[in-house]
């Protein structure tokens, strides 16, 4: 746990304004988190731009680098560049506690923040939701990748016009059951 002290942010001793911070991420920090099987290995850079105001304190975290992933499909090893960028936002208040998912609450005199967490998590939620080698990455993987986020709508109208033409063709027999649950 001493390891992760080196992430320790002293808010107390910055005067208000904006400060720049950087962590180095290696292998041995993954270690620290315990046994993950999402990422045990990588080299990231962690940037920290600091605002500090007179009732809260920004910080807007620049994560580059790589990780090192085990493909979905293989079981292969292999350097994932990573990259994200993410904000935290820490209030002054009468205790210490988590308002939102991106919201603390500090007391004035917190004399420091630690921010190995919050960096392991931004990690984690920054790696791709399939982990493809990019040996077997093929042309339908990158068709399936440009789907992602679209949303495919259903003309009800063209629905339902389908579904008459359907019912023409309906053996007689179905039709004569069809309407006694009609008549109902």
């Amino acid at each position: 746990m001493k390891f992760l002290q080196n992430f320790d942010i002293e808010v107390i001793k910055y005067p208000e304004g904006t400060h720049e911070l950087e962590f180095d991420v290696n292998d041995r920090f993954f270690r620290e988190f315990g046994e993950n099987d999402l990422v045990q290995n990588g080299n990231l850079t962690i940037r920290v731009s600091m605002h500090k105001g007179a009732n809260l304190i920004e910080m807007d975290f620049h994560i580059k680098g790589s990780v090192r992933l085990t493909c979905d499909r293989s079981l292969e090893e292999f350097d994932s560049p990573l990259e994200s960028e993410e904000t935290m936002i820490f209030k002054y208040g009468s205790e210490e506690k988590e308002i939102d998912e991106d919201v603390f609450m500090i007391t004035r005199d917190t004399p420091k923040v630690n921010v190995a967490q919050l960096i392991y998590e931004f990690i984690l939620l920054a790696l791709p939701a399939k982990k493809i080698h990019p040996d077997h990455r093929n042309e339908l993987d990158d068709e399936e990748d440009d789907l992602d986020g679209l949303y495919v709508y259903i003309d009800s109208e063209k629905e339902s016009e389908e579904s008459e033409d359907e019912d023409i063709n309906v053996d007689p027999r179905w039709e004569k059951l069809k309407n006694l649950n009609k008549k109902k």
